[in-house]
């Protein structure tokens, strides 16, 4: 009988994860029932959304309860299937959680796709919830125009690295804001970004208006809080902000503050519009990952994974969202 290393949530944390929040168990697997299919994980994906689905707070799907094994997208190969479509050997994405093996139902699990030469890994990037969250936040949900500018923050993040490609691609001017001058000169030198501001060392308000002198046209924000409110400042009349994230205040006990320069929504006509990823699930989701496989293979789009390694590490590592140490998409592989 396989044993299944599993994190269950002890308690929900107050600022960053402690070991103290789980219990780290060890226990015996059984075979699949009818419908079922068991995978080994292979690679977890490492979130923002980790840490939301720890709280009690009212989110877009139910809270992590206590006892119960921290919910994470994953990659894993089937070990054993005892439902039809899926059979040994399967490479199968879904949510398989902080744990060595996930035992799931067929309908729970997506097969990955066969056939294009890119690392698995990338279908926890640019070809899976990632690229998709970028493609469909910029190009549905805020429709840029050529000639525009748009401003991308969290830029050296796993979407917003992705958002500012999509966008060269789209013919607008790119501005990012991220943590760091090596995190800048890479959305600069290796990305194409126009411009960076390194939210850590300059004043941000400052620099938007040396590096968006015609204003700011579009926003995806990756991160609320001073930094959005110094963008806002800068929007033009009818200006479009794509709401994808809020890491700035997700280790906060406290209620997340709307912009401080909230007026300028009614005085600027802004449109601000907020999305979740899972509303996109369906027949449009194939149209993103091959427009985002196309962009990668035609060298129009690149990607940085940052890979951490073994299971026990898991708290450790999605930490380091919330410090900045990583580049680009944040995964941690466990076998």
């Amino acid at each position: 009988m396989l044993k299944n290393r599993r994190f269950l949530l002890a308690s929900r944390p107050t600022g960053k994860v402690v070991l103290e929040n789980f219990k780290f168990v060890t226990e015996d697997l059984a075979a699949p029932k009818v419908g079922e299919v068991l995978v080994r994980n292979q690679y977890l994906s490492v979130d923002p959304t980790n840490r939301i689905w720890m709280t009690d707070a009212d989110q877009y799907m139910p809270p992590i309860a206590l006892g119960e094994v921290i919910r994470a997208g994953g990659i894993g190969v089937v070990l054993e299937s005892n439902a039809p479509g899926f059979a040994k050997g399967d490479l199968v994405n879904g949510l398989l959680g902080w744990q060595d093996y996930a035992l799931q139902p067929a309908q729970a699990l997506q097969k990955l796709p066969t056939g294009l030469d890119v690392p698995v890994t990338a279908f926890l990037s640019v070809l899976g919830m990632t690229g998709c969250t970028a493609y469909f936040g910029l190009l549905d949900v805020v429709n840029p125009r050529a000639g525009e500018t748009l401003v991308v923050s969290g830029a050296a993040g796993a979407v917003g690295s992705i958002v500012g490609q999509i966008g060269l691609i789209a013919g607008l001017r790119v501005i990012g804001i991220a943590g760091g001058p090596a995190k800048c000169r890479w959305l600069t030198e290796d990305l194409g970004f126009h411009g960076a501001i390194d939210y850590k060392s300059e004043d941000v308000e400052a620099s938007l208006r040396r590096l968006c002198p015609s204003g700011i046209d579009v926003y995806f924000d990756n991160v609320g809080g001073p930094i959005s409110d110094a963008v806002f400042s800068r929007m033009n009349n009818h200006g479009r902000v794509s709401l994808c994230g809020l890491i700035s205040g997700y280790n906060s006990q406290e209620p997340l503050a709307a912009p401080r320069n909230y007026a300028q929504i009614l005085m600027k006509r802004l449109n601000v519009r907020g999305f979740i990823i899972l509303d996109y699930m369906g027949p449009r989701w194939g149209q993103a990952v091959q427009s985002m496989y196309g962009w990668v293979k035609a060298g129009k789009i690149k990607y940085a994974v940052d890979v951490e390694h073994g299971l026990e590490n898991a708290p450790a590592v999605l930490n380091k969202l919330f410090d900045g140490s990583n580049t680009g998409k944040l995964l941690l592989q466990i076998s």
